[in-house]
């Protein structure tokens, strides 16, 4: 064969390649194609669709009615018609938390005595491997049995801050209890310990959640448990059991007695409808540990208030507190009065402004207390 033979059937082969290439080419230019942002409108609709969605359900009151249809014939009537909102309540907090109790005795070691009464320090164990920590208060002229008061201090504080120096704010929310013969536990909650991260109790919160309950469940379990305990001493009248807490101790003075009805009077000072009015401001400016499953649907502070009806319950709000510790609070209160009204002893709920700032007002609540416990 000749050079010309070789030369012609390299021309040949080239052409056929150009030509297979051309076809791929040919094959790409068929699949359909279009600029990703001509797209964007539509995530953006999705963006505001379920933004109006998120916005429409905080705002459906009748969605409560699904869980709540309170029945006023009668006193224990309403309790029964209020019993599934209650479990609701606590299943959105994840209570009680899981893990069972410690078969460990309590202790009660004495860390004090004055002319008013006898300081313990009190360790009950209420979970596995976690216990109920707090200052235990004997009144000095004692003699049988007497109330209990649960004394509950506010976010960044403790029993000891509350208690010695002069109390700050708390005044006299821990031995105002003791002065009129009730018998006290200030227990401790988490919010701040030395060789942790400042935002420890915001981080456990999360942990737990993880993990089927919260921070909130746990702190209330810290009271409730321990109530299991204390009511069974012999100094403690179990029929007379009440509560008092101020800020973030007035939070835990509203759902603590929502869920244990043992406690027959509480206050809740500076704290009632702060989280509405977060809420209803910047939705996602509510604190994390107040956040739980359909807080803004079905547990508003006036629907708690529900489940402690018609047990008796104090609100209070300083008048020169910040107005997001106060404004909510009365635009809310009528609701909550209403459960009352409705069965007739309008008499156990109280809203009060006081003259001050964000303490506790010691004489309208020891006043309330004295009258229902």
């Amino acid at each position: 064969m000749n050079r010309n033979y070789y030369h012609h059937c390299w021309i040949v082969l080239a052409a056929l390649v150009s030509a297979l290439g051309s076809t791929g080419h040919t094959q790409e230019a068929q699949y359909f194609n279009q600029n990703v942002s001509d797209s964007n409108p539509l995530r953006t609709e999705q963006a505001r669709e379920l933004d109006e969605y998120v916005k429409a359900l905080a705002a459906d009151r009748s969605r409560l009615a699904t869980v709540f249809q309170p029945d006023y014939s009668s006193t224990k009537s309403f309790e029964r018609s209020a019993q599934t909102l209650r479990m609701k309540f606590a299943d959105s907090i994840g209570y009680p938390p899981p893990g069972e109790r410690p078969q460990k005795k309590a202790t009660f070691t004495q860390i004090g005595s004055d002319s008013l009464g006898n300081y313990y320090r009190a360790m009950i164990p209420i979970l596995p491997g976690v216990h109920s920590e707090g200052i235990y208060i004997v009144p000095k002229a004692l003699n049988g049995s007497a109330p209990l008061m649960i004394s509950m201090h506010g976010g960044g504080g403790s029993p000891e801050v509350a208690l010695f120096n002069g109390g700050s704010n708390y005044h006299d929310m821990v031995r105002g209890a003791v002065k009129r013969g009730y018998v006290v536990y200030a227990p401790q909650h988490l919010f701040r310990a030395e060789g942790y991260p400042a935002d420890i109790r915001a981080r456990i919160d999360a942990r737990m959640r993880l993990v089927g309950t919260s921070i909130t469940a746990v702190e209330i379990a810290k009271i409730t448990y321990a109530l299991d305990v204390l009511e069974k001493r012999p100094e403690v009248d179990p029929a007379r059991i009440g509560m008092v807490g101020l800020s973030y101790g007035g939070y835990y003075a509203q759902v603590t007695p929502a869920l244990d009805r043992r406690i027959k009077v509480s206050v809740s000072s500076c704290y009632f409808g702060v989280q509405e009015g977060r809420y209803a401001k910047q939705e996602l400016s509510v604190p994390g540990d107040f956040r739980f499953q359909n807080r803004f649907t079905w547990f508003r502070d006036a629907d708690l208030v529900a489940l402690i009806c018609p047990r008796a319950h104090q609100v209070q709000a300083g008048s020169r507190d910040n107005a997001s510790h106060r404004e909510m609070g009365k635009e809310t209160a009528p609701r909550a009065a209403a459960f009352y009204q409705k069965l007739g002893v309008s008499e156990k709920f109280e809203h009060i402004v006081f003259e001050g700032g964000h303490e506790f007002d010691d004489e309208s609540a020891w006043s309330f207390v004295e009258k229902h416990l």
